[in-house]
């Protein structure tokens, strides 16, 4: 397993974390990821045979947020 921290702008409130967390879970390979709003960020845990960083990235931009990785 990977451990990476991402840098996400935009999110405003509770919905906006659930919303980042839904995205990141439903990617296959992504086993656990834990957003937090006062921090702006996501610590994600995946499998980097299944999903690549800039899926997750790219699956949190879809969403409409700003991503980098920290």
């Amino acid at each position: 397993m990977t451990t990476v921290t991402l840098n996400i702008d935009g999110m405003t409130c509770g919905g906006c974390v659930k919303s980042v967390t839904r995205i990141l879970s439903e990617l296959d390979g992504v086993s656990h990821a834990e957003v937090n709003l006062e921090h702006k960020s996501a610590v994600v845990n995946f499998d980097e045979s299944k999903v690549k960083i800039n899926q997750l990235v790219d699956a949190v931009e879809d969403g409409g947020y700003d991503v980098s990785v920290a």
